[in-house]
């Protein structure tokens, strides 16, 4: 969201320091979102990142889909649960993450863009 205030391209160091997080731990999301294409990164002297074009357009619900793998609330196969042949709790637990996920498809990158939040965002980078 904060690549999305920018005019052009911020360094990772200053979205860190922005973010008030570890710069090694913010590398490795952006290395993770330049595989999904939704940022772009420029290498050396002048580089940086920025959101990839058409990045806005995508939906939250569809992000975090990928980022989290479609990985189910709780995990049932590993180590196997003993109830696991007659239980109805995945089903449901399955249909309320799903739910949870229609939810955010109706939001884009782009809409967290708007104000409030954009001026909330845009203060990050005066601290």
């Amino acid at each position: 969201m904060l690549m999305g205030t920018r005019d052009g391209r911020t360094t990772v160091d200053e979205l860190a320091q922005s973010l008030e997080v570890p710069r090694n731990h913010l590398a490795k999301i952006v290395q993770r979102l330049q595989r999904l294409g939704l940022i772009e990164t420029i290498r050396g002297r002048g580089g940086g990142v920025l959101l990839a074009d058409g990045a806005n357009s995508v939906s939250i619900g569809g992000l975090i889909r990928r980022l989290e793998a479609d990985e189910e609330v709780v995990r049932c196969d590993a180590p196997a649960c003993p109830l696991r042949a007659g239980c109805r709790l995945r089903g449901a637990l399955r249909r309320a993450q799903e739910a949870f996920y229609a939810s955010l498809d109706e939001v884009t990158i782009g809409d967290l863009l708007h104000p409030p939040t954009r001026d909330l965002l845009l203060s990050l980078t005066t601290r």
